[in-house]
């Protein structure tokens, strides 16, 4: 392939030397120091250009001491004064940092404690005067009790901190996190740990603390309608056929009343009471059988699981309010069945979240 360029011209005309002036003004303009008034410079002139550039050091100055003048002259954009602020001076309900991670020690129903990797969200309400907030002391308000034994208490001793130094009316700290619990085989006796996402938050609103725990509950769900279906196919045509089942997820909220502690074990229990068909860990042949009976005798529609999982968190004292959302993710259908479900009025909405169900997957 042949690639035609312009031929160079051996001289430079003077137009092309003004146009070059020009754009030299124009860095000097930007910060420049050297004076280009005159339009008839020389163009071997133009060299001295150069000379007065500032000489930047390009390493890293592993010498340099922080002292406190100079950390008192660095800038603060973030938390400068109201005549910086872009947009309308409104109140923003929640700014804050979302998913930095640390290790949390949780304790157990029984006894002993295990540590976790957590990830917290934690936001403040926003004056309509503030330009911002310094997001770092988020960070460490939480990592000075980060040490401590878990419990609410912790988060509430956080919170307090950061509510302080931020100037905030409302805040609250959300920490997520997935925990491990052993349970065994249907039949075979064999076990392993099934893992759940729990998530624990604290709500300061008007002065006003919620304490609330989120558990996603993974569920195998039989159709009672295509159960009924399959044995009316075996028995009026001595055809063979199979209900459709599927993988399902119930997140389920509760706000903690009372000083008596709902501990993780105790809302899985609730749930597994509520619908048995539990996803599996380990499963031998004769486990696979059981499962199938077990769902069989277990078929529930979406409705149904809501008001099962509502019946089971009503009869606990240590429980306020709750909502439940549950998907059934059809194995018949190409969408899924949905259901929501609210005690009380901290859940109530109007709207939906539109990603909300995409969701209520469970990740491998």
């Amino acid at each position: 392939m042949n690639i035609h360029t312009r031929k160079l011209e051996s001289e430079i005309s003077e137009s092309e030397v003004n146009e070059a002036l020009s754009v030299l003004k124009k860095w000097r303009d930007q910060g420049g120091e050297i004076d280009l008034s005159n339009e008839n410079i020389h163009p071997s002139e133009v060299t001295n250009l150069w000379v007065d550039y500032p000489k930047l050091n390009d390493k890293y100055p592993t010498e340099f001491n922080l002292d406190a003048d100079y950390k008192a002259s660095l800038p603060d954009l973030q938390n400068g004064p109201s005549s910086l602020i872009k947009g309308s001076n409104q109140v923003i309900q929640h700014v804050g940092i979302s998913n930095f991670k640390l290790p949390i020690r949780y304790r157990l129903r029984g006894a002993g404690e295990r540590t976790l990797e957590t990830s917290v969200t934690g936001s403040v309400s926003l004056a309509a005067d503030k330009k911002g907030i310094n997001m770092s002391r988020i960070i460490r308000s939480f990592y000075k009790h980060s040490e401590e034994q878990f419990s609410f208490s912790v988060i509430e001793a956080a919170l307090d901190d950061y509510k302080t130094d931020l100037e905030s009316f409302d805040a609250r700290i959300l920490m997520k996190f997935s925990f491990p619990m052993k349970v065994g085989s249907l039949r075979s006796n064999l076990s392993g740990y099934q893992y759940y996402d729990i998530s624990l938050e604290l709500i300061d609103q008007d002065g006003l603390r919620t304490k609330v725990m989120h558990l996603d509950y993974v569920y195998s769900s039989t159709c009672p309608c295509s159960l009924e279906l399959s044995e009316h196919a075996r028995k009026s045509r001595g055809q063979l056929a199979t209900p459709h089942s599927q993988r399902s997820v119930a997140r389920i909220s509760v706000v903690l009343k009372g000083n008596d502690r709902l501990w993780f074990e105790d809302i899985i229990e609730h749930c597994r009471v509520a619908v048995p068909t539990e996803t599996q860990v380990m499963v031998k042949r004769e486990d696979e059988q059981a499962f199938a009976e077990l769902n069989a005798a277990n078929p529930i529609f979406v409705e149904d699981a809501a008001r099962l999982f509502c019946k089971n968190l009503k009869s606990d004292d240590r429980i306020g309010d709750f909502r439940i959302i549950a998907s059934h993710q059809e194995s018949l259908h190409s969408h899924d069945a949905i259901s929501i479900l609210t005690e009380g009025s901290t859940f109530e909405t109007v709207s939906i979240d539109p990603y909300q169900f995409s969701t209520l997957v469970h990740r491998g």
